[in-house]
């Protein structure tokens, strides 16, 4: 979910980069040890839990005493988060052991994690990561209206007291408006037979976004629709900043992304303002940006639930509104 992802140690290392250290393995879940696996499971599970159960004490107590700072962005996190886990149960989707612990320093690390035949590989990609043992827990609710899903980084500290922490946290919803990655992987494909690039390439994004809730992981799945999507001919990889003609005015924007704060599939539309500040005239500004980008490209009217507004000035982006697509004129 947009603001759902805190600043910190964890956070500055969870970014993808090109260059990984080799002093470096991932155990899968049926890889593991019985002991390791059922560690992580109970770790897991708690903190799942906790989130579930908006737990804040139980949550604390699992922290890294490294991110106590951070402590009110994760609240923040789990407080936000409640709507995507309603109704639904909670279920462990994925357990990977990571160590790192024979690199001689903190290092670009990447992990490449096969299972027993070595037929799939997941590639977990961490930066400037510490020498250390790691792991990660992908967890789902469900059966619960938005799908919500979880992503933890759990980190191993052997003392004072030997466990799991916390070091990290994601959450993110699993369907828009009932319709999960599949249907939207789908449906990217069958605006490209149709020649709608734009509308492709952000449902391909949409699917993007409902896989996994951490950006970390990369598997076949997803480099295959990377590798689809980056065929899109006249789409918006290479579009922005794009300016816009809207009578005697020209818009110019810089960029425009998928915008799950409202928990549907908006897009957000990042524009240069001319500066007005009076809110009846942001919004009459915002209004005709969105509406004049939905003439240039139509075909996302009738595939995404409407349209977020950011001005930027002077280097300072504020979100001004978010219209429905039926409102936009």
């Amino acid at each position: 979910m947009k603001h759902l992802c805190w600043k910190g140690w964890v956070a500055a290392f969870l970014m993808a980069a090109p260059m990984a250290s080799l002093a470096a393995n991932c155990t899968t879940q049926a890889e593991m040890l019985t002991l390791d696996r059922d560690a992580l499971a109970a770790a897991g599970g708690r903190l799942a839990e906790a989130v579930v159960q908006q737990d804040y004490a139980a949550l604390k107590s699992a922290l890294l005493p490294a991110e106590a700072a951070e402590w009110d962005g994760i609240r923040a996190v789990v407080e936000n988060s409640a709507p995507l886990f309603k109704g639904g149960q909670l279920q462990l989707r994925n357990l990977f052991l990571l160590d790192s612990s024979s690199q001689a320093a903190a290092a670009n690390t990447q992990f490449f994690c096969s299972n027993s035949s070595g037929s799939l590989t997941v590639t977990i990609t961490m930066r400037s990561l510490p020498p250390g043992r790691y792991a990660v827990v992908l967890a789902d609710a469900v059966g619960a209206q938005y799908a919500g899903q979880m992503g933890f980084i759990l980190v191993w500290q052997s003392s004072p007291e030997p466990g799991w922490r916390l070091g990290g946290l994601t959450v993110r919803q699993g369907t828009f408006d009932g319709h999960d990655a599949v249907w939207y992987w789908s449906r990217a494909r069958e605006l490209t037979k149709l020649d709608f690039p734009w509308a492709a390439w952000y449902a391909y994004e949409t699917s993007r976004f409902l896989q996994v809730p951490v950006d970390i992981i990369s598997s076949p799945n997803l480099e295959k629709l990377a590798a689809e999507q980056g065929q899109l001919k006249n789409s918006p990889q290479d579009a922005f900043p794009m300016t816009i003609p809207d009578g005697p005015r020209i818009w110019k924007i810089d960029s425009v992304h998928l915008d799950p704060s409202l928990h549907v599939a908006d897009l957000g539309v990042v524009y240069e303002s001319t500066g007005v500040t009076d809110p009846a005239a942001q919004r009459t500004e915002a209004t005709a940006v969105m509406s004049a980008f939905l003439k240039a490209q139509p075909a996302l009217r009738e595939n995404f639930h409407g349209l977020w507004a950011y001005a930027v000035k002077d280097g300072k982006t504020t979100p001004v509104m978010e219209l429905p697509m039926a409102q936009i004129p």
